[in-house]
């Protein structure tokens, strides 16, 4: 009896008892799936992001091709109200001439052709237009075109003595300048000018040789 108990012992020694094993904690199936979370979430995220870039580029797209238009449009109409009116002066002209068609005297033809003509210039000073001064003003070629030069000896050397056509300036820009004829200094008294000139010349230099000689 006791032999046997001495060798189920040994038997035991040789034979320990399985050791349970520790079952690993679930945090890494806990992070794994987390990561997993926020991988999708980034995913769903950029998606919206992405339908929200392209909602926008549509949206500028759009704002785009409108102004695009309204531009457009705006050059196109510009001179709508210009031409409405001017419209008014078109209606006066042709009932002057209707009026004049009508009767003999060209006296009304002339204060028909008057009035219409006062009409347009006033639609025109409206927009800012208006004329350049010439007759009697110093020539400035930043509005005058000189066309000619005529001796007058009865006003100052280049003014405006005559004007062929009107010029006119829109705001401060020339929209076209006026053209002149200028006034000269008569030959003779350029002629005359020259040898006072040349006279006062001589005698400087005859002082500067006197002085020189003490």
């Amino acid at each position: 009896m006791e032999e046997k108990e001495m060798r189920d012992v040994e038997e035991k020694k040789e034979f320990p008892p399985e050791e349970k094993k520790e079952e690993l904690p679930s945090e890494p199936l806990k992070e794994e799936k987390t990561l997993e979370e926020k991988l999708s979430e980034l995913e769903k995220e950029l998606e919206e992001q992405k339908e929200k870039y392209i909602r926008l580029y549509a949206e500028f797209d759009n704002y785009r091709k409108r102004v695009q238009k309204e531009k457009e449009e705006l050059v196109k109409y510009s001179v709508e109200p210009l031409i409405g009116d001017l419209l008014t002066v078109l209606d006066n002209l042709e009932m002057a001439l209707e009026h004049a068609s009508k009767e003999s005297d060209p006296k009304s033809l002339i204060e028909g052709v008057e009035l219409t003509l006062r009409e347009f210039k006033k639609v025109i000073y409206n927009y800012g237009v208006e004329e350049i001064e010439a007759l009697g003003k110093p020539f400035d070629p930043t509005v005058h075109h000189a066309m000619s030069q005529i001796e007058r000896p009865d006003v100052e050397h280049n003014t405006v003595v005559e004007e062929y056509r009107k010029g006119y300036k829109l705001k401060d820009r020339v929209m076209r300048p006026s053209l002149v004829a200028v006034s000269k200094k008569v030959e003779s008294e350029v002629q005359q000018e020259d040898i006072s000139d040349t006279k006062t010349d001589r005698q400087a230099d005859d002082t500067g040789d006197d002085t020189q000689s003490g």
